[in-house]
């Protein structure tokens, strides 16, 4: 009698690193189609929530069902923030103040919708430079998290549930990828 047949075979590798192996090739199967909608979401509420902050007479928030269409103006609360607090060199706070309201939104929707996702992840990874080196140089993990994001938008594109891949299939004319 064969003595392979009486014992049951065991595998070479015990349950352990079976369960690793396996949960690993798990996570490997999470689609990055899906890692960028989460990161452009995620990220654009951030950037748009605080564009909100900056102006009055314009505000829309679909978690709180706050809608208010009218027209934007700056608030002079951000003016003042510009002024007193952020204190960004090179610029006027006049200057200033208006030109971020408007990029946190125009910015944040294109990455919402997932239009110009590379060149808008861009400008606004550029922002979140600015603000750490001249704003709040100690909040470096939260203004990391946010740059870790943009870079792989940047990299990677906005995926397929975008108007860039849109565009792209139907032109060919663009990296919607």
């Amino acid at each position: 009698m064969n003595p392979s047949a009486i014992v049951p075979a065991v595998s070479t590798m015990s349950l352990g690193p079976r369960l690793l192996t396996r949960a690993t090739a798990l996570c490997s199967r999470i689609p990055s189609g899906f890692i960028a909608l989460l990161g452009r979401v995620s990220i654009a509420a951030v950037f748009w929530k605080s564009g909100q902050t900056k102006v009055e007479g314009f505000a829309i928030d679909l978690l709180d069902g706050q809608f208010q269409f009218g027209v934007p103006r700056l608030s002079d609360s951000a003016l003042a923030l510009f002024r007193d607090e952020y204190r960004v060199p090179l610029l006027s706070p006049e200057l200033a103040a208006p030109l971020a309201a408007m990029g946190e939104h125009v910015f944040a929707a294109l990455l919402l919708v997932g239009l110009a996702t590379r060149f808008s992840a861009l400008a606004l990874l550029g922002m979140t430079a600015v603000i750490q080196l001249f704003v709040y140089p100690g909040a470096w993990p939260t203004h990391g998290t946010w740059a870790a994001v943009l870079l792989y938008l940047v990299a990677n594109g906005p995926g397929p549930v975008s108007l860039d891949h849109w565009v792209h299939t139907k032109t060919g004319s663009m990296d919607g990828a």
